[in-house]
């Protein structure tokens, strides 16, 4: 299963094991970038494929800003003079918050854990506009910037873009009631979205929500158009 340290080849082989099909879509082409290496503070500084640092693996512990905001500048980047300068327009873009891959459609970009979390920062504080955001398995910090964001910001303004989440509720690194609590905040705060509770899961992807996130993805980015 894609934890801390996979790479995207590992969460591509991981999911198709997982569907026994690629997760392709005819109209959508689909990438699994693996995260930089980097120390990570909960591992005691070891090096490991991950997004950005945490100071500990805990809701309660505040964002590491300085990785957090690296990666989010090296991502809109990404998006930006990969994707729209192809002529895809940011509300034809998906952006997930993945910890180990990123799902482009005609470039999508989807994930899981501590990509999840990226991909609520893209989504949310970053680029706005874009199609849509998924995080699995995912949370966010009590004082996360993007809380501080949406509070600031005058209801009658707030137009973000829809959430797909999906939790384990046997998750024992990344507690269920964690993501839980992350997607009530953000509803609270004008985010519209789902949050799906996968029966008898750990910190692991599943085939029924893998099958969930394929409809969804088509429903906010249908072929058609």
């Amino acid at each position: 299963m894609p934890l801390a340290g996979d790479t995207g080849e590992g969460a591509s082989e991981y999911i198709k094991f997982l569907l026994r099909k690629d997760f392709q879509f005819p109209h959508l082409q689909v990438l699994f970038p693996t995260a930089p290496l980097r120390p990570y503070t909960p591992l005691d500084g070891e090096l490991s494929h991950v997004w950005f640092n945490r100071l500990s693996l805990s809701p309660d512990a505040p964002e590491h800003t300085e990785t957090l905001e690296s990666v989010g500048r090296d991502v809109t980047s990404f998006i930006q003079h990969n994707i729209i300068k192809c002529g895809i327009p940011e509300n034809r873009i998906i952006v997930d918050d993945s910890h180990q891959h990123f799902h482009m459609s005609t470039f999508i970009s989807g994930g899981f854990s501590m990509g999840g979390a990226l991909a609520m920062h893209v989504g949310f504080r970053l680029m706005p506009k874009i199609a849509g955001v998924f995080a699995l398995s995912s949370f966010l910090s009590h004082s996360s910037s993007i809380y501080k964001m949406l509070q600031d910001m005058p209801r009658e303004s707030i137009n973000l873009p829809p959430l797909f989440m999906c939790h384990g509720d046997r998750d024992t690194l990344v507690s269920h009631e964690w993501g839980e609590e992350t997607f009530k905040m953000l509803t609270q705060l004008g985010v519209h979205g789902e949050f799906h509770t996968i029966s008898n899961a750990l910190h692991e992807l599943k085939r029924k929500e893998m099958l969930q996130l394929y409809e969804w993805i088509t429903q906010k980015l249908p072929p058609s158009t």
